[in-house]
Protein backbone atom coordinates (compact mmCIF):
# COMPACT_ATOMS: atom_id res chain seq x y z
CA UNK A 1 0.00 0.00 0.00
CA UNK A 2 1.82 3.46 -0.96
CA UNK A 3 3.12 5.15 2.34
CA UNK A 4 3.20 2.14 4.55
CA UNK A 5 6.36 1.26 6.01
CA UNK A 6 7.85 -1.90 6.19
CA UNK A 7 8.51 -3.54 10.18
CA UNK A 8 11.47 -1.52 9.90
CA UNK A 9 9.53 1.45 8.88
CA UNK A 10 11.26 2.00 6.29
CA UNK A 11 9.29 5.07 4.22
CA UNK A 12 10.63 3.61 0.50
CA UNK A 13 10.89 0.43 1.27
CA UNK A 14 10.06 -1.63 -2.11
CA UNK A 15 10.65 1.98 -4.00
CA UNK A 16 12.92 2.21 -7.22
CA UNK A 17 14.48 5.98 -7.47
CA UNK A 18 16.52 7.41 -10.13
CA UNK A 19 19.09 9.96 -9.69
CA UNK A 20 19.64 11.60 -13.44
CA UNK A 21 22.97 13.52 -13.35
CA UNK A 22 25.95 13.81 -15.65
CA UNK A 23 29.70 15.86 -15.34
CA UNK A 24 29.61 18.79 -12.86
CA UNK A 25 26.83 17.43 -10.70
CA UNK A 26 26.51 19.39 -7.22
CA UNK A 27 28.24 16.39 -4.99
CA UNK A 28 26.35 16.71 -2.16
CA UNK A 29 22.81 17.22 -3.49
CA UNK A 30 23.49 13.94 -5.46
CA UNK A 31 25.15 11.82 -2.60
CA UNK A 32 23.23 13.20 0.33
CA UNK A 33 19.51 12.51 -1.08
CA UNK A 34 20.74 9.66 -1.88
CA UNK A 35 21.75 8.31 1.75
CA UNK A 36 18.69 9.45 2.59
CA UNK A 37 16.51 7.60 -0.20
CA UNK A 38 18.48 4.53 1.39
CA UNK A 39 18.17 5.02 4.68
CA UNK A 40 14.61 5.18 3.84
CA UNK A 41 14.62 1.72 2.21
CA UNK A 42 14.90 2.83 -1.77
CA UNK A 43 16.36 1.28 -3.91
CA UNK A 44 18.38 4.16 -5.93
CA UNK A 45 19.93 4.20 -9.39
CA UNK A 46 22.52 6.76 -10.55
CA UNK A 47 21.96 7.39 -14.13
CA UNK A 48 23.64 9.57 -16.68
CA UNK A 49 24.04 9.95 -20.49
CA UNK A 50 27.05 8.39 -22.00
CA UNK A 51 28.92 11.40 -22.72
CA UNK A 52 29.36 12.44 -19.29
CA UNK A 53 30.65 9.20 -18.19
CA UNK A 54 34.15 8.58 -17.67
CA UNK A 55 35.41 4.91 -16.19
CA UNK A 56 31.89 4.47 -15.17
CA UNK A 57 31.74 7.22 -13.07
CA UNK A 58 30.72 11.09 -13.04
CA UNK A 59 33.01 13.75 -11.72
CA UNK A 60 31.08 15.79 -9.01
CA UNK A 61 31.42 19.39 -8.60
CA UNK A 62 32.20 20.07 -4.84
CA UNK A 63 30.71 24.08 -4.13
CA UNK A 64 34.17 25.68 -5.70
CA UNK A 65 36.29 22.92 -7.27
CA UNK A 66 36.01 19.21 -8.61
CA UNK A 67 34.95 16.49 -5.79
CA UNK A 68 34.88 13.17 -5.98
CA UNK A 69 34.01 11.07 -8.79
CA UNK A 70 30.13 9.04 -8.44
CA UNK A 71 29.47 5.51 -9.49
CA UNK A 72 26.68 5.67 -12.44
CA UNK A 73 24.60 2.22 -12.49
CA UNK A 74 22.55 2.97 -15.48
CA UNK A 75 23.72 4.56 -18.68
CA UNK A 76 20.79 6.26 -20.09
CA UNK A 77 20.25 5.31 -23.08
CA UNK A 78 19.57 2.02 -21.05
CA UNK A 79 17.00 3.41 -18.46
CA UNK A 80 13.67 3.25 -18.80
CA UNK A 81 11.29 5.57 -17.03
CA UNK A 82 9.15 2.26 -16.41
CA UNK A 83 11.09 0.82 -13.78
CA UNK A 84 11.42 3.55 -11.23
CA UNK A 85 8.90 4.83 -8.78
CA UNK A 86 9.98 8.62 -8.78
CA UNK A 87 13.07 11.09 -10.16
CA UNK A 88 15.27 13.09 -7.76
CA UNK A 89 17.39 15.60 -9.81
CA UNK A 90 20.18 17.32 -8.34
CA UNK A 91 21.52 20.66 -9.49
CA UNK A 92 24.79 22.37 -9.73
CA UNK A 93 25.11 24.61 -12.64
CA UNK A 94 27.03 22.18 -15.12
CA UNK A 95 24.96 19.21 -14.35
CA UNK A 96 21.26 20.71 -15.39
CA UNK A 97 23.45 22.64 -18.08
CA UNK A 98 24.59 19.80 -19.72
CA UNK A 99 21.16 17.80 -19.72
CA UNK A 100 18.82 20.23 -21.17
CA UNK A 101 20.95 19.76 -23.99
CA UNK A 102 20.92 15.96 -24.37
CA UNK A 103 17.70 15.15 -25.81
CA UNK A 104 17.19 11.65 -24.02
CA UNK A 105 17.66 12.88 -20.72
CA UNK A 106 14.66 15.75 -21.56
CA UNK A 107 12.88 12.48 -22.60
CA UNK A 108 13.55 10.89 -19.86
CA UNK A 109 11.92 13.18 -17.49
CA UNK A 110 9.09 13.87 -19.77
CA UNK A 111 8.15 10.19 -19.09
CA UNK A 112 7.85 10.51 -15.38
CA UNK A 113 5.76 13.52 -16.42
CA UNK A 114 3.19 11.21 -18.49
CA UNK A 115 3.57 8.63 -16.01
CA UNK A 116 2.72 10.82 -12.91
CA UNK A 117 5.25 9.94 -11.21
CA UNK A 118 6.79 12.47 -8.34
CA UNK A 119 10.05 14.31 -8.90
CA UNK A 120 12.82 16.42 -6.60
CA UNK A 121 14.76 18.96 -7.82
CA UNK A 122 17.17 21.28 -6.06
CA UNK A 123 18.90 24.32 -7.39
CA UNK A 124 19.54 24.81 -10.82
CA UNK A 125 17.94 21.20 -11.81
CA UNK A 126 14.57 23.42 -12.44
CA UNK A 127 16.23 23.97 -15.68
CA UNK A 128 16.11 20.25 -17.09
CA UNK A 129 12.17 20.21 -15.66
CA UNK A 130 11.79 23.48 -17.60
CA UNK A 131 13.27 22.03 -20.87
CA UNK A 132 10.80 18.95 -20.38
CA UNK A 133 7.84 21.41 -20.20
CA UNK A 134 7.33 20.27 -16.59
CA UNK A 135 6.57 23.20 -14.54
CA UNK A 136 3.41 25.12 -16.02
CA UNK A 137 1.16 25.74 -13.27
CA UNK A 138 3.37 24.38 -10.45
CA UNK A 139 4.65 26.72 -7.36
CA UNK A 140 8.44 26.41 -7.08
CA UNK A 141 11.76 27.35 -5.51
CA UNK A 142 15.13 27.05 -6.86
CA UNK A 143 18.47 28.73 -7.26
CA UNK A 144 17.16 32.46 -7.44
CA UNK A 145 19.14 33.33 -10.70
CA UNK A 146 15.90 30.52 -12.05
CA UNK A 147 13.43 32.98 -11.02
CA UNK A 148 12.88 34.60 -14.32
CA UNK A 149 13.03 31.65 -15.85
CA UNK A 150 10.84 29.65 -13.69
CA UNK A 151 8.44 32.65 -13.82
CA UNK A 152 8.75 32.94 -18.26
CA UNK A 153 7.95 28.77 -18.30
CA UNK A 154 4.71 29.31 -16.76
CA UNK A 155 5.24 28.79 -12.66
CA UNK A 156 4.88 30.43 -9.67
CA UNK A 157 8.40 30.82 -8.02
CA UNK A 158 8.54 31.10 -3.96
CA UNK A 159 11.45 31.99 -1.98
CA UNK A 160 11.29 29.00 0.68
CA UNK A 161 13.42 25.88 1.64
CA UNK A 162 11.20 23.55 0.51
CA UNK A 163 8.30 23.52 -1.86
CA UNK A 164 5.88 20.59 -2.19
CA UNK A 165 3.62 20.76 -4.96
CA UNK A 166 1.50 18.70 -6.92
CA UNK A 167 3.73 15.75 -7.27
CA UNK A 168 6.86 18.06 -7.34
CA UNK A 169 9.15 19.20 -5.16
CA UNK A 170 11.83 21.64 -5.00
CA UNK A 171 14.78 23.85 -2.82
CA UNK A 172 16.91 26.20 -3.34
CA UNK A 173 20.76 24.79 -2.51
CA UNK A 174 22.63 22.88 0.01
CA UNK A 175 21.85 24.44 3.05
CA UNK A 176 17.77 23.15 2.42
CA UNK A 177 18.73 19.34 2.06
CA UNK A 178 17.73 18.46 5.26
CA UNK A 179 13.87 19.98 4.53
CA UNK A 180 14.23 19.00 1.21
CA UNK A 181 15.19 15.33 1.57
CA UNK A 182 12.17 14.99 4.57
CA UNK A 183 9.42 16.74 1.68
CA UNK A 184 11.01 14.50 -1.26
CA UNK A 185 10.70 11.29 1.02
CA UNK A 186 7.12 12.33 2.26
CA UNK A 187 6.19 13.05 -1.48
CA UNK A 188 8.04 9.64 -2.96
CA UNK A 189 6.48 7.59 0.02
CA UNK A 190 2.92 8.58 -0.76
CA UNK A 191 3.27 7.78 -4.79
CA UNK A 192 0.31 5.36 -6.24
CA UNK A 193 3.09 3.57 -7.79
CA UNK A 194 5.29 0.69 -6.79
CA UNK A 195 8.05 -1.41 -8.35
CA UNK A 196 9.56 -4.06 -6.78
CA UNK A 197 13.56 -2.91 -5.61
CA UNK A 198 15.94 -5.09 -7.85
Amino acid sequence: MAGSKDEKGNKLAGRRIAILATKGVEEVELSKPKRALEDAGAKVDVIAPQSGIKGGKIRAWDMTDWGDDIEVDVVLSDANSGDYDALHLPGGVMNPDYLRMEPTAVEFIQSFVREHKPIAAICHAPWTLIEADAVRGHTMTSWPSLKTDLRNAGAEWVDREVVQDNGLVTSRKPDDLPAYNREMIDLFSRSTTRHAAA
